[in-house]
Formats: structure tokens, sequence, C-alpha cells
């Protein structure tokens, strides 16, 4: 095996402040090291080959999997946030096969039926600890998925699990149960900020987020383009477009604007992110975490905008009536569902008996929690009809 020593990309070039996979801090259930793969890379291939990874595919983003067959979908959204993580970290030199790893694993704690799912699971579990999706993605990861013979969960790297705990900022405050059990076991540093590789992961979900939604949104004419005039980004990519195609079919327009709008993002953040670091002129991974600021970030002016995009699309498209339909009906299906459960140990599924014996803290809540977290919109609505005369109706 010495010839295979060391043979995989990604640890050359990086900066000094880039998190170097030889470094890293190992995994809590020690392993031998892949000749072939960096330990970031193999982590990597670990969440893609995931059985939450592939749920993805049926949960939503915005619109119920069913509506249509060109929407996005949470495994859409993070495969598109993984590209914009690696364009954010190959600029500043840092690593991107972590960057991408955090991109694919940052929305595995999401519920079926976007955020109203997550936020009934936490109306539902109040007096049992709540429901935060990041919490649940650490759950995912450390215990959940039981593939491997000698351990529970994926057995990532310290890096990894850093950056998926804390790639929204320092975890303070009412910090989450699971995050304060996990810490324990393995300190994580809650309180500082996580990589840069992390950092280009959580302001890669805003970019592609802003820039499909607008595009889902069009499509779903929830809105159309001669209201994209007071968006900012959008409203000036549209001009642009209309100048040097006149007659050029809407479709096409459409993604025209989103592409140049996710330019846009992507520059001001690169461009933002090194002024940053010029400025802290941070020399390890450690000066990253501990500098007190995020710096890959949007720069001040790209911050409003984005903020305009954001409002724009509460307004025409998360509050539209098509989509609070959708609200309201999974809102019945998760509340039933989980009434069923809890009180109904009968109608227990087989997934939700497996969880049940392999949960030795008793905590029947928590393990309906999981069980509902992990399941798709498909299995969601299915389940109901099984179990209810009357399943509402999300299209």
């Amino acid at each position: 095996m010495k010839s295979l020593d060391k043979t995989s990309y990604g640890r050359d070039g990086l900066a000094a402040y880039a998190c170097h996979a030889d470094n890293s801090k190992g995994r809590l259930f020690e392993e031998p090291e892949s000749p072939t793969r960096t330990p970031f890379q193999r982590d990597r291939d670990r969440i893609i080959h995931s059985t939450a990874f592939r749920r993805l595919k049926h949960k939503t983003q915005v619109f119920v999997h069913h509506v249509g067959d060109h929407y996005r979908t949470r495994l859409t959204h993070s495969i598109e946030v993984s590209q914009i993580a690696r364009s954010l970290a190959r600029a500043l030199r840092v690593d991107e096969d972590l960057a991408e790893s955090l991109a694919l694993s940052h929305d595995f704690g999401h519920t079926p039926f976007g955020h109203v799912g997550e936020d009934v699971l936490d109306e539902l579990m109040q007096g049992y600890g709540g429901f935060d999706h990041n919490a649940q993605s650490l759950r995912i990861v450390t215990m959940l998925e039981q593939q491997y013979a000698e351990f529970d969960g994926l057995n990532l790297c310290w890096e990894t699990l850093e950056g998926l705990v804390k790639h929204n900022g320092p975890v303070v405050g009412e910090i989450p149960q699971t995050f304060t059990d996990f810490n324990e076991l393995w300190d994580l540093e809650l309180g500082s900020h996580a990589s840069l590789e992390a950092q280009c992961a959580a302001v890669a979900d805003d970019i592609a987020y802003n820039a499909h939604d607008l595009d889902d949104g069009l499509r779903a004419k929830l809105f159309n383009l001669d209201q994209l005039d007071d968006v900012p980004l959008a409203n000036d990519a549209l001009r642009v477009v209309r100048n040097l195609y006149p007659d050029l079919e809407s479709h096409r327009v459409r993604h025209e604007i989103v592409r140049r709008q996710i330019t846009a993002m992507v520059e001001d953040v690169i461009v933002n992110a090194k002024a940053n670091l010029s400025a802290i002129d941070p020399s390890t991974v450690v000066e990253v975490r501990n500098c007190g600021k995020t710096i890959v970030c949007f720069s001040d002016v790209m911050q409003m905008k984005e903020q305009g995009i954001k409002t724009f699309l509460f307004d025409k498209m998360y509050r539209s009536p098509n989509v609070m339909k959708m609200r309201d009906g999974a809102e019945i299906i998760i509340r039933d569902l989980f009434d069923v459960y809890l009180n109904e140990t009968g109608d227990m599924p087989n997934g939700l008996q497996r969880l049940s014996m392999k949960n030795k803290s008793n905590d029947r809540p928590r393990v309906i929690a999981d069980f509902i977290a992990g399941m798709t919109d498909s299995y969601a609505i299915s389940e109901h009809q099984r179990l209810f005369d009357a399943t509402p109706d999300l299209g």
C-alpha cells in the first residue's frame, strides 16, 4: 500500500488559515486513515452514501415534491449549495472537500414539508427538549445513521462536526440539549466561530436559496418578471438581459437573471472575505475561530440587497396562497402523526419500532421526533393515509 500513500488531492496549496486535513483532530472512534482520500474527502463520501442524504430527494424546499419535477428539493438545493461553497473555498484557498461536506449535510436535520414541519415539531416537543434542525443534523451523523459495524453515526472528523454545529456562528444563549450532550463527550468549542470552510458553506446556502427561490417562484407564476423591477440584484440583471436579448424567451430570461445574481453575490463574498482576511491576517485556523467575527460574508451593501430579496420572497412566495395551503395541510399531517405515535402504540410502523428498541433512554417523544423528522414528504403523506380516513391535499 506504500505507493498509495497520500495520493489524494486536496492537501497542497492551501492557505495557512485553512483547515488542513493532515492536522485534523481526528474522529471520535479511531480508524485507520484511507490511503486514497483525505479525512475530509472521506467525510464527504460518507455523507453522500448516507440514508439521510438520499431522503433529501423527497423533502420540501418550498414546494412539495409532487407539485412538479423541476422545483428544488432539499437534495438539489444541497447540491447547488455545495457547488457555490466549493467555488468560495477555492478562491480563498481553504479546503474544498470540507466545505463540500458541510454544504451537502447542512440540511440533514430538516423535517418533511420544509420549515413548517420544524415549527410544528418544535411546538409538539416543548416539555421534551424542543426540536431544532441543526441539532437534528448532529443527531443524525452521530447517532441515527446506523450502517457501520463498529459505531453508530458516520464517525465524521471533528472539523466536520464543528462546522455542522457552528456554520451559522458561535452557539450561545439557549443551547439545544443535543449540542450540550455531545459537547461533554467531545468539545466542539461552541463559543468560537467555525472554520472558513464552514463559513463558505453557510453563505453559499444564502446565495443558493435567494437565487433558486426566485427561479422557482417565477416558474410557479407566483410573480412575474415585471415584478422584479424593485428587487435588488434581480432588477439589474433583468435590465441587462433585456437590453442584450430583447426577444429572449421568458424561461431563458429567468435563468440569465439567476446566474447573474449568483455571480454577483459570489464575487461580493470573495472580495469582502479577502478584505477581512487582510485586516485580521490570521496565520492559523485557531486564529480564524477566535477572531470574534464572521470572515466569509457579504459586504454591507450586498447584505442590504440580500435582505431586499428575502423580503420580496417572503411576501410574494413564502406567504402566497399556494404555499400557505401546503403549510396548513402539512401542519395537520405532522400533528396527527405525532399524536397517534405517542398515544396509540399499536399503530407504530416498523421503522419507529426499531428506533424505539434501539433507544436506551426510554424517551418516547424524542424517538417519535427522530422518526418524523427523518420522513420524506411522500412517506409522511402515505403514513397519514394509512392511519386516517382523510389526508389534506397539499397540491
